[in-house]
């Protein structure tokens, strides 16, 4: 142990663990309270000190105002979240826990703790991803390196079965992410074949469910709905998430709260009793909806079935039986116990910081491949459409990956062209995340579709996508590189601005319509599952409302537009 210590952190949506490689093996560190998993939860108390962990967790049953939970599952959208008499972003509460374990980490270890691999469902996007690395610096750390959750599951597993040579599918449910990824292991070697998943999927919708029965229960019963009692919410979503950890080794559960409300000056009790057949009911779709991700990995891999070895299941909620049930049923596969399901993804970060800190050789260790998992491309104009994605490197490609693509001029006497950069699955590049533009000048003025445009993608492990431009005729050249762990600072340290004030906008009655009717699409249980559309819908909602305020109508039509073809889209 010195100075160069990295250590692996699983910064999830329920908890949040941390791992370091002693004696070639990783160990789990303890937080103050001397336990290994660390509620993911911040607090203000009282004095106005930050509190976090169990005490804020406890807190929150009490002071739901002055705590912040799940903050993971707001990350890459523009919400804030209030803590206190405050506002913050999910990239500040993010960094406040990981600011938690890097003290935390550094008093157990005996040393000052700098430097971090964190592990990322394997479904964020770039955003997303840049945003958990923006959440380490902020809290102190370099950020050595962002690690599949799924990946790292593997490489817990790997570095115990280094001769091991079989298809590994890893089943990644937490609290508010799944992820599935399919792998192959031979000769130390794991090599990611390809990834799927749902990031509005987690353990937290488990609850959910549980939540809403038990509301309509208490309706049925009393006449009173608690859904708008803040302080009732709370005990219910306590009570919820106990009784699904009682659902998995019993076969019924009791909740009980004594007084949870009042009707005409009484006081009113909420008493249940849950089966776990009716649990298994009521969340049926929920694990029904894990088979799309999985047929994905499937038909992307290449792999059947049939030919899966082996089963990882990682995440606190893959304790459920059903969930062990139904993958059974669905791969025809016992999903395996060889690792621990709350452990298995902060020791693999921590493979992958000893192998970088040099504690674990490489040729002792285990070596990595993954992919990427999601399509990149740039914008061009194709049928006459100007916001056409065409595709360079498609999803669940391997990297390191290095990929060519020609273009054609696409007018007479064209001299430049510009190369916009997208990250996503849809046609229209405006349904896609931006990444990154530059312009090639230079090109001798021919008629159009004569002059030729190489356009080159190279993207690395380190998460560095270099994308170039050559003109063969001229040998003019241009790129742009892109740290796909990085992202423009202002974006962070800029202060959300208060959107809400959009209709007192000498512009708002012209646009409500619009804005209501997005509003309402993204409240649409079949958009909460097209995360791609949502995000987006979401910003352009966002930047709307922002237009109005500073009345600039201009950008407020072109945006009205934007959000009209998505909601045609959405159809």
């Amino acid at each position: 142990m010195g100075a160069n210590t990295i250590i692996g952190i699983d910064l999830g949506t329920s908890t949040t663990e941390a791992a370091v490689i002693r004696d070639g093996k990783p160990m789990m560190i303890v937080n103050f309270d001397g336990q290994v998993i660390t509620p993911s939860a911040a607090g203000v108390d009282k004095e106005g000190q930050f509190v976090f962990g169990e005490k804020a967790k406890a807190q929150y049953l009490l002071a739901p105002e002055d705590t912040v939970i799940e903050a993971k599952r707001k990350i890459g959208t523009k919400e804030t979240l209030r803590m206190g008499k405050k506002e913050y972003s999910p990239v500040e509460i993010s960094a406040m826990l990981l600011k938690y374990v890097r003290e935390y980490v550094s008093e157990s270890l005996g040393e000052d703790i700098s430097r971090a691999v964190i592990s990322v469902p394997a479904y964020f996007d770039d955003l997303q991803r840049q945003e958990t690395v923006e959440a380490g610096k902020r809290a102190g750390f370099s950020v050595e390196r962002i690690i599949n959750e799924p990946t790292a599951a593997s490489l817990s597993y790997g570095i115990s079965h280094m001769d091991e040579e079989s298809h590994i599918l890893v089943y990644d449910l937490g609290g508010g992410t799944f992820d599935v990824t399919l792998l192959e292991m031979f000769g130390g070697v794991v090599e990611v074949k390809a990834s799927s998943g749902d990031n509005r999927l987690g353990g937290k919708d488990f609850d959910e469910c549980l939540i809403q029965w038990l509301l309509s229960q208490f309706r049925k019963k009393n006449g009173k709905d608690l859904s708008k009692d803040p302080a009732a919410m709370v005990k219910l979503k306590e009570q919820a998430e106990w009784c699904k950890k009682e659902l998995s080794v019993r076969d019924s559960c009791q909740i009980v709260i004594p007084f949870i409300a009042e009707k005409n000056g009484n006081p009113l009790a909420l008493e249940e009793t849950v089966t776990a057949e009716q649990f298994e009911e009521m969340t049926r779709e929920l694990v029904e909806r894990t088979h799309a991700p999985i047929d994905v990995v499937l038909a992307d891999s290449g792999v059947m079935a049939e030919e899966i070895d082996r089963i990882l299941l990682v995440g606190g909620s893959t304790r459920m039986p059903m969930i062990r049930r139904d993958i059974e049923a669905y791969l025809h596969t016992e999903p395996s116990k060889a690792v621990n399901p709350d452990y298995a993804v902060a020791e693999g970060a921590a493979i992958q910081a000893g192998i970088i800190e040099g504690s674990l050789s490489r040729e002792e260790g285990i070596i990595m491949t993954d992919v990427n998992p999601y399509t990149l491309g740039i914008r061009v104009l194709c049928d006459d459409k100007s916001h056409y994605m065409s595709i360079v490197i498609p999803r669940n490609v391997t990297i390191p990956v290095v990929r060519k693509s020609i273009y054609y001029t696409s007018y007479d006497n064209q001299d430049a062209a510009k190369i916009e950069v997208y990250q996503g699955e849809h046609d229209d590049v405006r349904l896609n995340h931006f990444l990154g533009e530059f312009v090639i000048s230079g090109i001798p003025m021919r008629p159009e579709g004569e002059e030729r445009i190489e356009v080159e993608f190279s993207y690395n492990l380190n998460g560095m996508l270099e994308v170039s431009a050559r003109i063969p005729s001229s040998g003019e050249e241009a790129s742009v590189e892109i740290n796909m762990m990085e992202y423009e600072q202002e974006f962070f340290t800029e202060a959300a601005t208060d959107v809400t004030k959009w209709k007192e906008s000498s512009l708002a009655k012209e646009y409500r319509t619009v804005i209501r009717r997005a509003e309402r699409r993204l409240k649409n249980e079949k958009v909460q599952n097209m995360p791609f559309y949502k995000d987006d819908l979401e910003s352009c909602l966002y930047d709307l409302k922002l237009a109005l305020i500073e009345e600039d109508q201009d950008r407020a039509e072109e945006l009205e537009e934007d959000i009209l073809d998505m909601l045609e889209e959405m159809e």
